[in-house]
């Protein structure tokens, strides 16, 4: 993926992250009038829940092998992914951090260094 696309990206996800805090009670969000707010107003477990959904039926999509929803079904996850980083004070771009720090570092050895102490 070239720089471009990947600025992009990265910008998308700050403006959809902007956008979910604007939904928090605490930032005004209405539950009457936004599905985020709604869910924020249920606690953290409906949002958890709403992962847990969308997770199966992205896993059921891709066994299917149906790439218009698996795309669909993923765009929904880390939708919900977001909610939750909004919902724990986090953002999008500590998470692409943390995948930039993983980059090239092998998944065995990168699994290995959580399991130590």
């Amino acid at each position: 993926m070239n720089t471009t696309a990947r600025d992009s990206s990265e910008a998308v996800l700050a403006r959809i992250a902007d956008i979910l805090e604007t939904r928090l009670p605490g930032r005004g969000g209405d539950p009457s009038a936004s599905y985020v707010a709604k869910l924020f107003s249920k606690g953290p477990d409906a949002a958890l829940k709403k992962i847990g959904e969308e997770a199966t039926e992205l896993v059921m999509a891709a066994k299917d092998k149906k790439t218009d929803r698996i795309v669909a079904e993923m765009a929904d996850l880390w939708f919900h992914c977001l909610v939750v980083l909004t919902e724990n004070g986090l953002r999008p771009e500590q998470v692409v951090a943390e995948l930039a720090r993983r980059e090239g570092i092998s998944g065995l050895q990168e699994k290995a260094s959580r399991l130590t102490p």
